[in-house]
């Protein structure tokens, strides 16, 4: 795998604050021609580091106002490869863990209300084969979301 240097680093913070940002004003920043940036950020891309692009959406702003996490249990951990693809069918689940500790799996979910919610777990989440119980922890606030830093530590 190729490495990543630091002005790779560079580009990376400067990208990761503002998705948005011109080719030419990265360009600018790092010194660099703005073909230079699109090389990198190609390569970067093609090693897997960046993953994706987009753009981050308020989901109370779309009536989802209930960010849940749910532990979720299984009769036997590897069931974990048929139950992901049945959390899959539902679109308010927005991330599925596979973890260590209490649960089997974690889940983050996104509901209208409690009510919402009531009907996801009881109605789709607890009824999907395999799923032995769910644990229910409500988020009152992120307090802190943010992405990993790139430079060195």
């Amino acid at each position: 795998m190729d490495k990543i240097d630091n002005l790779d680093r560079k580009i990376l913070s400067i990208i990761i604050g503002n998705a948005r940002i011109p080719s030419k004003d990265v360009a600018l920043e790092c010194g660099i021609s703005r073909a230079a940036v699109h090389q990198r950020i190609q390569r970067l891309t093609d090693m897997g580091v960046i993953t994706g692009s987009g753009y981050h959406i308020n989901p109370g702003a779309l009536g989802f106002h209930t960010c849940t996490f749910i532990g979720v249990n299984l009769e036997r951990g590897a069931m974990y490869r048929h139950v992901v693809p049945e959390l899959e069918k539902i679109p308010e689940v927005v991330e599925c863990h596979y973890t260590t500790g209490p649960y089997t799996m974690l889940i983050k979910v996104y509901a209208r209300d409690n009510e919402h919610l009531m009907e996801l777990l009881n109605g789709k989440i607890q009824n999907i084969a395999g799923v032995t119980g769910t644990e229910t922890l409500i988020s009152l606030d992120p307090g802190l979301v943010r992405g990993l830093p790139v430079d060195k530590r």
